[in-house]
């Protein structure tokens, strides 16, 4: 499995119309690219001097459904959102091998 991980650091006054938009749009979108297994959006805990930050993480079953992603799919995602809060984040994207996925037994 892979793991498309991106990474954002949002203004502190955008980060409630960025959640909404996230959880209401742009997750969806991606997800109805039909590439992605599953995501988990999750909030950095920090102290509240530090401007918020977020990560997805997108899980895909192979390399070549991200290539398909990022060939057909990204740019126009990447350039709605960048519309969306231009100058108000900070964004940046890793790629990951997961090599264990494990679930609590009790």
């Amino acid at each position: 499995m892979i793991q498309y991980n991106v990474t954002i650091k949002l203004e502190p006054d955008v980060e409630e119309e960025w959640l909404a938009y996230m959880k209401s749009k742009h997750i969806q979108e991606v997800m109805d690219t039909g590439l992605f297994q599953h995501c988990r959006l999750s909030k950095l805990i920090q102290s509240r001097e530090e401007e918020p930050t977020y990560t997805v993480q997108y899980i895909l079953s192979s390399m070549k459904d991200m290539h398909k992603y990022q060939s057909q799919h990204a740019a126009a995602l990447q350039a709605d959102h960048s519309t969306q809060f231009k100058g108000k984040f900070v964004a940046f994207r890793t790629l990951m091998e997961v090599m264990l996925e494990s679930e609590s037994q009790s």
